[in-house]
């Protein structure tokens, strides 16, 4: 027994040592006349080439409220046809050559991606280049996308687990620019043209600080070529602004907020305060604490609400971080008769987190999960094309992830608590539930005093 725990013990420190040894392979780099910088990392393991393109400036917050949704509208229209081909010919010449290409927005910046075999990446390229750079934003295809979009709000309003994420949003994040939601509303949506369309894409999609990066079985002087043909013609604008420049987001005054929805069965909650920032010398130990408390299927929020107590299939806590800001928050659902268990539950654990922190034992099991998914997950190509384009935007560097693997086996409880007691501050935070406000409202009145709201009222 004692040589078996001494075997386990030098096999764990083993591969702690390995992970903590991560690193990310060093791609090529170059950059065109226009400004667009490219990474390529050669991979002939398989036959198969991914790339990602990002464009600053582009994304969801670069709109004004009026134009809500604009930016992700843009995006997926650039898929919906170009000067030469339909949106179902773009679909066809995609089909034909087994290939995948997608287009939206996120907050900070809008995103192309996708990935073919290595023989049929040229005509992946060519193509992405051509929704890229000659979208025709016809009439008839925005009139669809913005049908889809406002049938999708509706839908919103009979499904409680997206309504309140939409609920959440805005009321975090209210009129900062990360309150905008990619779907948009009925109001900005119905005020769009083909001309706005122009006119958004014509202000946003320059070069200047757009990324590329691709990965897989290409060679560098033939993907140079590739690119140099198919996008070295589009057209330098001014820069695009950076995400950096957002506002930050000052702790306001908790809030709680009840939807009302009826017919509702079941009860959803997300409870939300101030994250860290993408980037900040926190974060590793933030990610240990977050694993532990609601990260994964054994952490603390999963055992007592779904494994112990049976009140859901799914529980979870979640970091998102931007540029200069970051969102902590936790989430279930429930019958609405356990949502007044299922809280009450949530707040005896974050104040067991925020006052007695965790074991010793339980850092090692978090820092121990943490650098083994984590080099996996950037194993695939998608994954590094993805890296590579956040590593330049966010400035990063490229041994971001050697760094934040080494914090992460260093954190130590003492810090580890320490982030539980930042990021489940007892204070300025937002909580919203939807659910049958009949049968859940008395639950909630314990807790605080919450702003109620029919789920039919205008909300977003």
């Amino acid at each position: 027994m004692k040589h078996t725990l001494i075997l386990t013990g030098l096999l764990v420190a083993a591969m702690t040592l390995q992970s903590t040894a991560f690193e990310l392979p060093k791609p090529r780099k170059f950059t065109l006349g226009n400004g667009l910088t490219v990474y390529h990392l050669p991979q002939q393991d398989l036959p198969l080439v991914s790339f990602r393109l990002i464009i600053p400036g582009a994304g969801n917050c670069s709109t004004s409220p009026d134009q809500e949704g604009l930016a992700d509208l843009t995006a997926e229209l650039l898929m919906k046809g170009t000067k030469t081909r339909s949106a179902a010919e773009v679909a066809e010449a995609s089909d034909f050559i087994g290939a995948e290409l997608v287009s939206r927005a996120r907050a900070e910046y809008a995103e192309m991606g996708g990935g073919a075999l290595s023989e049929n990446f040229p005509a992946l390229l060519e193509l992405a280049a051509e929704c890229l750079l000659q979208p025709a934003f016809a009439a008839g295809e925005v009139e669809l996308e913005k049908g889809v979009r406002i049938d999708d709000l509706l839908a919103i309003k009979d499904e409680p687990q997206s309504a309140v994420r939409y609920y959440f949003q805005k009321s975090w994040f209210g009129s900062h620019p990360l309150g905008l939601l990619s779907i948009g509303s009925e109001r900005s949506l119905t005020a769009v043209t083909p001309a706005v369309v122009e006119g958004y894409y014509r202000a946003h999609y320059h070069p200047d600080a757009a990324v590329l990066a691709v990965v897989g079985d290409i060679q560098p002087a033939e993907l140079k070529a590739l690119v140099n043909k198919h996008l070295g013609g589009w057209k330098k604008g001014r820069a695009a602004a950076r995400a950096a420049a957002l506002p930050t987001l000052a702790p306001g005054k908790s809030r709680y907020l009840l939807i009302d929805k009826p017919d509702a069965t079941q009860a959803y909650f997300i409870l939300g305060a101030p994250g860290l920032p993408m980037g900040d010398a926190q974060n590793p130990e933030a990610s240990v604490m977050n694993t532990l408390f609601g990260g994964r299927f054994t952490s603390w929020l999963v055992t007592e609400l779904r494994v112990k107590r049976g009140l859901t299939y799914g529980a979870r806590s979640t970091m998102q971080s931007w540029n200069n800001l970051g969102l902590y928050s936790i989430s279930s659902y429930t019958r609405n008769e356990k949502i007044g268990e299922m809280l009450q539950v949530t707040f005896d654990l974050i104040n067991k987190a925020r006052q007695e922190g965790f074991s010793e034992e339980e850092i090692t099991s978090g820092r121990n999960y943490i650098l083994g998914q984590f080099p996996p997950s950037l194993e695939s190509q998608a994954a590094r094309a993805g890296a590579y384009t956040d590593l330049h935007y966010y400035g990063l560097g490229g041994d971001y992830y050697t760094r934040y693997l080494q914090s992460i086996a260093a954190a130590e409880p003492a810090r580890v608590k320490a982030m539980a007691q930042k990021l489940m501050p007892a204070d300025a935070v937002v909580l919203v539930v939807v659910g049958k406000a009949a049968e859940i409202r008395d639950q909630l009145e314990k807790f605080a005093s919450f702003e109620v709201r029919s789920i039919e009222e205008p909300g977003f």
